[in-house]
């Protein structure tokens, strides 16, 4: 009985929850201090899927984020709109302070692919 855009903010958040835990876990196995995994190249390799994944992740959330906010604003600018009207609250703006994290993240993962494959063994 939601409305649409509540569910796409929904789904969105539900999969950027799930493309940041398998960041996490492909995160974990890219790292040089893991014995799993393989050679330092293929590591380098799952550390770049990771930071893409993170990447992914802070965009979904940010969408969402975004989504919602742009519903509300527009809610509370509409002068015909008379039922109960929202502000932007703490945890939007919580929400993308994490997902520019995330992207960030990302992207400092994605480079870490250009250190390892240039430095001299």
């Amino acid at each position: 009985s939601l409305t649409g855009y509540i569910q796409a903010c929904r789904g969105l958040m539900i999969s950027a929850v799930c493309l940041g835990f398998f960041g996490a876990v492909f995160g974990l196995v890219g790292m040089k201090c893991t014995k799993v995994g393989g050679s330092d190249q293929t590591k380098a390799k799952i550390a770049c899927l990771a930071g893409l994944m993170f990447i992914l992740s802070g965009l979904c959330s940010m969408t969402s984020c975004s989504l919602y906010a742009n519903r509300i604003t527009s809610e509370f600018f509409d002068p015909s709109f008379v039922a109960q009207k929202y502000e932007l609250g703490a945890a939007l703006f919580i929400g993308w302070a994490g997902a520019s994290l995330c992207i960030i993240g990302g992207i400092i993962f994605c480079f870490s692919i250009a250190e390892n494959s240039n430095s001299a063994r």
